[in-house]
């Protein structure tokens, strides 16, 4: 029998434990022209659930660059690593921002391979970053 979709009262509960941001490139949805979309950690193709431990918030940007993936090449190492998991790794412990907080840099192998996969530091939300920054609404403080 398929698992059952995420419930409004789940997806509320995900979106407040984000505070209304990505929880892989910080992306804060009320800046955004995209909605966001609840994302599966652990995809349900491989076993993932729709518990409150397994969504994420995402933008589009993350969502559709991790699709399925749940690991990736780190690219220092070149080593298979798990990507980052927002219930189980503390964001800070595995990323940090660069001067003007415009860069998400990764600290680790699942850090560099997340940032690599998931593309965090895309054009355009660079250029938003900055904006932001100047304005004095980013980083998020979600940690």
């Amino acid at each position: 029998m398929p698992e059952p979709r995420i419930t409004a009262s789940q997806r509320s509960a995900v979106i407040e434990r984000a505070r209304g941001c990505c929880e892989y490139c910080c992306a804060q949805e009320r800046y955004s022209p995209d909605t966001f979309s609840i994302e599966h950690i652990q995809p349900l193709s491989k076993q993932g659930t729709t518990q409150l431990d397994n969504p994420a918030f995402a933008c589009q940007g993350c969502n559709s660059r991790k699709y399925t993936a749940t690991e990736a090449q780190d690219p220092v190492t070149r080593q298979w690593v798990p990507l980052y998991h927002p219930r189980q790794h503390s964001w800070s412990k595995h990323f940090t921002w660069n001067e003007d907080c415009s860069l998400i840099l990764g600290l680790t192998p699942t850090g560099r391979a997340t940032v690599e996969k998931l593309q965090l530091n895309r054009i355009g939300l660079v250029n938003l970053r900055r904006i932001l920054f100047a304005l004095g609404e980013h980083p998020p403080l979600f940690e």
